[in-house]
């Protein structure tokens, strides 16, 4: 059986088709991954997704609109002067319309409750699902993200200059700006394997359509700026949280990561010394032990009642 073999589809009532993918027991504890801007479902590696099941959870992950193999925003994207001026165009998407994309994942799947790990925008789509749908949430993970405050989390110049190029032509230019993206924001503490970074880069280009793959970047980023600071929001989320972020991170700036612990009532912050933006082989261990933690101090964990429906 080959990887796209994996993939399943939905269509939400109200919104786009979502492309997703389940590992795990069908009776296992549901915990679902939310991937960052630009990226797929296949960008949570799969040694993290094995670490989970290894556990006993059931692994759901999926791709966000407008990237993968979910469907595309039929809308304009904004510019490059929009994006560095941070305005979107009016009547764009938020993260309030990807967190309800979430949750119709989870109605269709039938998950009351789910444990939600979140990376960068993933992160930020996560908090927003804790915070309006609290009873939907038994914990939230939230890995290198923010709270849309302007005056913290926010990326380095050098690295907004990059995010706001236009879409690869080639998939060997698609390919080289990952390696060279990554080699910015990642660190050399917790190394990236290049080979299985070309390797996910490529099938990245390939599940998305071509030279369409992250035509919808912009979109998202877009998504992102049309939320506006969201710390009072983040204020109301009553699940255990545990919020981890990276002293070396470019894309995120750890001030990002320090606001989302202060805005959300009695979380725990872990600050990694020297992880930058990328879930590296010698950090992903430490997040699963750290999310399986906090998992297990909640009514809803491996070896627990309160399995999901």
């Amino acid at each position: 059986m080959s990887a796209a073999d994996l993939d399943r589809f939905v269509d939400l009532p109200a919104g786009p088709r979502l492309c997703f993918r389940v590992d795990g027991a069908d009776d296992a504890v549901p915990l679902l991954l939310i991937a960052g801007l630009g990226i797929d479902l296949t960008s949570w590696p799969q040694r993290m997704v094995d670490g989970f099941t290894a556990r006993g959870f059931r692994v759901v992950r999926f791709d966000n609109r407008d990237i993968g193999r979910s469907s595309r925003v039929d809308a304009p994207p904004p510019g490059r002067l929009r994006q560095l001026l941070a305005r979107p165009r009016p009547g764009a998407y938020d993260l309030g319309d990807m967190a309800a994309d979430t949750h119709g994942l989870l109605d269709h799947l039938g998950i009351d409750r789910v444990h939600l790990v979140g990376m960068s925008m993933g992160g930020m789509i996560a908090q927003t699902l804790a915070a309006r749908h609290p009873d939907r949430v038994a914990s939230l993970t939230s890995i290198f993200s923010t709270t849309g405050d302007r005056r913290v989390g926010q990326p380095a110049r050098s690295t907004l200059l990059r995010l706001a190029k236009a879409p690869a032509r080639t998939v060997e230019e698609s390919v080289e700006r990952h390696v060279g993206l990554l080699r910015h924001i990642g660190s050399p503490e917790f190394a990236p394997d290049d080979d299985l970074e070309r390797a996910w880069a490529l099938g990245l280009w390939e599940r998305g359509g071509g030279a369409r793959a992250r035509a919808g970047v912009p979109r998202q980023i877009s998504a992102i700026q049309a939320s506006g600071d969201r710390t009072a929001e983040c204020g109301r989320i009553t699940a255990p949280t545990l919020v981890v972020h990276g002293s070396a991170d470019r894309m995120v700036h750890p001030t990002g990561g320090r606001a989302t612990a202060a805005a959300i009532p009695g979380s725990r912050h872990v600050e990694i010394t020297g992880m930058g933006h990328h879930l590296a082989p010698g950090v992903v261990d430490r997040l699963v032990d750290l999310t399986t933690g906090l998992a297990q101090g909640t009514g809803l964990a491996p070896g627990r009642t309160g399995a999901p429906r």
